[in-house]
């Protein structure tokens, strides 16, 4: 794989990373202060026997986000992962049949008619609320689901649910983290999506229901939710609550407070559209930048829903034929990848296009539909966005902050159709 750059990359340098997490740790020795330190000046403290705060088996800890992308071709199997500060494309076995690619911040996981594979992609961030850890490990295979069928995968600190027509098993996040997904434990009930969320599990209706109920570990259910949600697709967790898509918007479910006297805890609110939506416009699959409350979705063929869960507002942007689309939030562009292969970055509250960037990204074969296997993808984090090219068997590493600037292009010996980033 060769990597090209069209600039030093300045937010990935091994070198300077190296000599960061030196001065840390020889900064936090001396001072003892930070993560759980204490102690007098001037006084040597007692040796201790117990790990470090935020100690992790077999993880080495570092100074700053490690952030991989997990790249599939969905016409071989064959798959890689990419890592971000190395530059460096990793092989791992190949899947056959892969059909979607999904993630959680560290697991990848490969949807396919034989079952779930899961990727324990070695990148993990830890979000303490004051501080942040970040962990590199080795990368492994963690096993196979035997879901059958269309299956949804959503996880929290502790559990992952995966869930297919046939039922839902919860799968222990601390079996994965060893390297076995397990055989799991089976839920209760048939929904559309469970969603492990604030030590509960948020179960989803089909088509046919409307009320979300709240369950317990266990799959006893302690709330229905009086806000209904008819018809939902799409589902996303932000740090104001998890965003169901709807059929007539989307519902905001929120853990603490009951201003709509839902019970245990949990609240519900509706957003709903600023006008009626056709079904084939409605928002389906929502993007976010992890730790972000900004939500973006296709809105039909050629416009983009942005939804800003803060301020429980939607707005449309017309960004002509587009393919995929997300943002940052707070702040940042609205980024669509159109239907010619061409990058634009669109001022939100305005709509206008602000910059452009001709990557030439195509789906791999004609008459693609967005979302699809086979067709280019964007990846959002605080400062670059990543777009596969099938076509062109690369990624391209752009700094939206820079007029769409190609920081890095990583060439690679697969067509990257799939790809999800990790390490966030």
């Amino acid at each position: 794989m060769t990597v090209r750059s069209s600039a030093p990359a300045r937010r990935r340098a091994p070198l300077v990373l190296a000599l960061t997490a030196s001065l840390t740790a020889v900064l936090t020795a001396v001072l003892a202060t930070g993560c759980g330190a204490g102690g007098e000046p001037g006084r040597t403290p007692e040796p201790s026997a117990s790990p470090p705060h935020g100690h992790v088996e077999g993880a080495r800890e570092s100074a700053e986000q490690q952030s991989r992308l997990v790249l599939s071709d969905s016409a071989t199997g064959d798959t890689r992962v990419l890592d971000l500060i190395t530059g460096k494309a990793h092989p791992v076995p190949a899947v056959a049949g892969v059909t979607a690619l999904t993630g959680d911040g560290r697991f990848g996981f490969l949807h396919s008619p034989g079952g779930v594979s899961v990727l324990d992609t070695g990148v993990w961030t830890v979000d303490h609320g004051d501080h942040v850890h970040y962990y590199r490990a080795d990368i492994r295979a963690a096993g196979r689901t035997a879901a059958r069928g269309e299956a949804r995968v959503r996880s929290d600190e502790t559990l992952t649910a995966v869930t297919t027509a046939e039922g839902t098993a919860l799968h222990r996040r601390d079996g994965m983290e060893k390297g076995g997904i397990g055989a799991g434990r089976t839920l209760p009930g048939r929904y559309a999506t469970v969603i492990p969320f604030r030590e509960h599990l948020l179960a989803v209706p089909g088509p046919g229901g409307a009320a979300v109920s709240v369950l317990d570990r266990e799959g006893r259910e302690r709330a229905a939710l009086r806000t209904p949600c008819r018809d939902p697709r799409g589902d996303a967790v932000t740090r104001r609550g998890v965003v169901l898509g709807c059929a007539d918007g989307a519902v905001l479910v929120q853990a603490g407070g009951d201003g709509n006297g839902n019970g245990n805890g949990f609240s519900a609110v509706a957003i709903p559209y600023p006008s009626d939506v056709p079904a084939s416009e409605r928002a389906d699959g929502f993007r976010l930048r992890p730790g972000g409350d900004t939500l973006t979705a296709l809105a039909g063929d050629d416009s983009v829903w942005v939804l800003n869960v803060t301020d429980r507002a939607w707005k449309r942007v017309e960004t002509g034929p587009v393919l995929a689309a997300g943002t940052a939030g707070e702040g940042a562009p609205l980024l669509a990848l159109g239907a010619d292969g061409a990058l634009r970055a669109f001022d939100i509250e305005s709509g206008e296009r602000t910059a452009e960037a001709a990557l030439k990204a195509l789906p791999v074969r004609e008459g693609v539909r967005p979302g699809e296997a086979g067709a280019p993808d964007i990846a959002v984090d605080h400062s670059r966005a990543y777009v596969s090219d099938p076509a062109g068997r690369r990624i391209a590493e752009i700094d939206y902050n820079d007029s769409l600037r190609v920081a890095r292009s990583f060439d690679l010996d697969i067509r990257p159709d799939l790809m999800v980033e990790t390490g966030r």
